[in-house]
């Protein structure tokens, strides 16, 4: 289930459609896992890498929530699936462009 979810956010993080915004959030908690500043430090046995462990699994569960759902699904079920990597394609169903009338 772990892996599973790792995968969708690496797809999700890749993913053009995903707001910028929630695409922060696992990287805060990469810089939060790296830096030397912690809640609980690591220096304490098994407490600081659970301090560390919580903060990600939090952090993931939040990014999927955040990220839009269509694309959510669309990923999960490419992973299913098998399928590599490739973005949602478009479905807005217009097209940006100028008109003159004559």
């Amino acid at each position: 289930m772990l892996i599973s979810q790792i995968r969708l956010a690496i797809r999700l993080l890749r993913e053009p459609r995903v707001p910028l915004l929630t695409k922060t959030l696992p990287v805060l908690a990469a810089i939060y896992v790296i830096s030397p500043l912690d809640f609980v430090p690591d220096v304490l046995p098994v407490l600081g890498q659970l301090d560390d462990l919580g903060i990600l699994a939090v952090t993931l569960e939040l990014f999927l929530k955040f990220c839009p759902a269509e694309i959510t699904e669309f990923h999960r079920t490419a992973i299913a699936q098998g399928r590599a990597y490739s973005p949602m394609s478009s479905t807005d169903g217009f097209i940006d462009a100028e008109w003159r009338r004559e």
